[in-house]
């Protein structure tokens, strides 16, 4: 095989950045879009968001022939059981997130991907048996900390940041032990919601409680739900074959820095002297993290690329 020249290989390497950038930024916007269509239930949302879906990736999985790759993975055994398990996570997940950004509770949605990565550490050392160094330990006690600080002072409110970072922590937990790729997953995953959500949105239709085909920009609204789904994650997948995971893990704080300014300055929501504790403590465990994330990367033996 043919050594890669550093430029080439510098030139994959910045058009990585730009996709995880690109698929990082969607994600921290999506807020503004969500706030577009307030008048909409929760519910019905991603409905829509899980039908538009499936329709678009069903679209690209024909129009590059992945169809027989994704039967053949499918095959595999505990493949399809697993992706049930996933779907049902990435559901619950869009649910949670949209209800917290519909409900005021932005700055609470951008805690539970702050905590995110902190919350996979846990997450591999409970189900992988991966065995962490003291300065993880410490990272997640710090991220522990802030979060008993919220739950003590405002209560329930801490449901929504946890309940982000576990559903998103375990659906990237089982997507990481199955045997599928991003796109083949993604068309299952919708595949298996689509009936599901289409069957209730028939029935929010019959009872006359649905929104679509009442309002056209409703409708287009409704309908872009499924490329915003879509196309962070591909571009997600086709950033990840590009770059370090290291920058892939210091680029992904885009997201929830973008969400919990929105919920500030946008939105207007208040950022009290918990909130301060919280993200305070949240960020010293990140930073902890970040810097032995860094110094293991270091450590690393450099190989030259073939």
């Amino acid at each position: 095989m043919s050594r890669q020249s550093p430029s080439a290989s510098q030139d994959e390497a910045r058009s990585g950045v730009f996709l995880a950038l690109s698929a990082y930024l969607i994600w921290g916007l999506l807020p503004l879009y969500l706030k577009q269509i307030m008048h909409v239930p929760p519910v019905q949302i991603v409905a829509h968001r899980t039908v538009w879906s499936f329709v678009l990736v069903a679209v690209i999985v024909l129009a590059f022939g992945r169809l027989k790759g994704i039967r053949a993975a499918l095959r595999t055994r505990g493949t399809f059981g697993l992706l049930m398990v996933s779907a049902t996570l990435i559901a619950l997940n869009w649910l949670f997130y949209t209800w917290a950004i519909l409900h005021e509770h932005v700055l609470e949605a951008s805690l539970g991907y702050f905590i995110n990565p902190l919350v996979n550490v846990a997450l591999g050392m409970i189900f992988l048996k991966e065995r962490l160094r003291p300065v993880q330990w410490l990272a997640v006690g710090l991220a522990g900390a802030g979060v008993i600080v919220m739950a003590v002072a405002q209560g329930g409110a801490v449901w929504i940041s946890l309940a982000l970072a576990l559903t998103f922590g375990l659906y990237g937990l089982v997507r990481k032990v199955v045997a599928i790729d991003a796109l083949g997953g993604l068309a299952v995953e919708t595949t298996l919601l689509a009936p599901v959500a289409l069957g209730w949105l028939m029935w929010c239709a019959h009872t006359g409680e649905g929104v679509f085909g009442v309002d056209r920009d409703t409708d287009l609204l409704l309908i872009a739900g499924g490329l915003l789904t879509t196309t962070p994650l591909l571009l997600f997948a086709a950033a990840a074959r590009r770059m370090r995971y290291t920058a892939m893990g210091l680029i992904q704080y885009l997201t929830p820095t973008l969400v919990f300014f929105q919920g500030i300055l946008l939105f207007g929501e208040p950022l009290t002297t918990v909130h301060i504790i919280t993200f305070g403590l949240i960020w010293a465990g990140l930073a902890v993290y970040v810097a032995d994330m860094l110094r293991a990367h270091r450590a690393m033996p450099v190989t030259l690329p073939e």
